[in-house]
């Protein structure tokens, strides 16, 4: 018999996913709007931070209960019915959530995936009539989110390793040195992941120095945490870049440079150009670095003469930097390919043995 009867539809089964990087609450309008529209909403993760927010608009949430099977879940949708499902938090809030390496926070959660895996089972048998299905991503992280994550991992590797708990900024000062010469041999060696890592190793120190600080060890002085040290980054990016964020023009990087050392003059109140300038630093680039103030501050200062070598690197170190060439750079560039030079002849010295 033929009947007018349109066919019952399957409904729909919408996978909400929240990012960990992002205050709970914090939801796109279409979440918000699925949220208000659906049948039931599902969260097995009965501490889920999310429950709170929802509660408080009215959601109903059917939370802390075991979570369904995917057949279960296919027959709630039954008669049209949308039915959303919130993930569990369960994976560490370091975890990549995405699984695929980019963290961005539109993972199904690491105690999801039976059901996930379930419901793909029952569309590739052809057995069953399938619900609509939706990965609606609530939320979003924003660019430098992940930088949320290392400063949770660092909080919690201070507290609880025996050997990063009692670092101090004395003791990790040579890390710091060693870090940045990895740095410029990865920038020299223009391999992009070797940078990345090397970077990553870098900001670490930053971090880790910044949570010793919290801990109010920062030589009897007063306790700061990495958002004080942000907040004066930001703080000074700002103030020196008016032709960014004021008023003033820079036409060449030249003038942005000569800004940004009238400003810094004023700010450190300065009596000579010199302060400020690292005398730890290696040789050559002090040299440069000392030139390049006398040239930028327009004095005309003779350079000093004296027997042995050192006067000769002075020189040389000056008149690169005039020729706009950053001596400790030239000199490494011409090392590595001493080095080069050196293996090949260990090369010829042990074919001919």
């Amino acid at each position: 018999m033929v009947t007018d009867e349109a066919p019952a539809t399957s409904g729909r089964i919408v996978l909400l996913t929240v990012s960990h990087r992002v205050a709970p609450g914090l939801l796109s309008w279409p979440a918000w709007q699925t949220l208000r529209a659906a049948d039931r909403v599902l969260c097995a993760d009965g501490g889920h931070p999310l429950l709170p927010y929802l509660r408080e608009a009215g959601i109903t949430v059917e939370a802390g209960t075991p979570a369904p099977t995917a057949q279960e879940l296919v027959d709630a949708c039954a008669g049209g019915r949308t039915v959303v499902v919130i993930p569990s938090t369960g994976g560490e809030a370091a975890g990549d959530d995405a699984g695929d390496g980019t963290g961005d926070g539109t993972g199904d959660g690491t105690g999801d995936g039976a059901l996930t895996d379930g419901l793909a089972r029952l569309a590739g048998s052809g057995r069953v009539q399938m619900p609509d299905l939706e990965l609606l991503p609530g939320s979003y992280d924003l660019p430098g989110a992940r930088l949320l994550d290392l400063v949770h991992v660092m909080d919690r590797i201070r507290r609880e390793c025996p050997w990063s708990s009692v670092q101090t900024h004395k003791g990790l000062a040579k890390y710091g040195i060693e870090e940045a010469y990895e740095l410029v041999e990865a920038i020299e060696d223009g391999d992009a992941d070797e940078l990345r890592e090397e970077l990553g190793d870098v900001l670490l120190q930053v971090v880790f120095h910044a949570r010793i600080a919290q801990d109010g060890l920062n030589e009897e002085n007063e306790p700061f945490s990495i958002d004080d040290v942000a907040a004066t980054i930001v703080e000074k990016l700002i103030h020196r870049h008016p032709h960014v964020f004021g008023d003033e023009t820079a036409e060449t990087p030249e003038d942005v440079k000569a800004h940004w050392l009238r400003t810094k003059a004023v700010e450190k109140q300065r009596d000579s150009v010199t302060d400020g300038v690292p005398l730890g630093q290696p040789g050559l680039a002090l040299a440069s670095k000392l030139a390049g103030r006398v040239r930028t501050a327009g004095l005309d200062v003779e350079l000093p003469t004296g027997d042995g070598i050192g006067y000769d690197l002075l020189a040389m170190a000056v008149q690169a930097e005039k020729a706009g060439v950053d001596p400790e750079t030239a000199l490494r560039a011409a090392a590595r390919t001493y080095r080069d030079a050196i293996r090949t002849a260990e090369a010829g010295a042990v074919a001919t043995e």
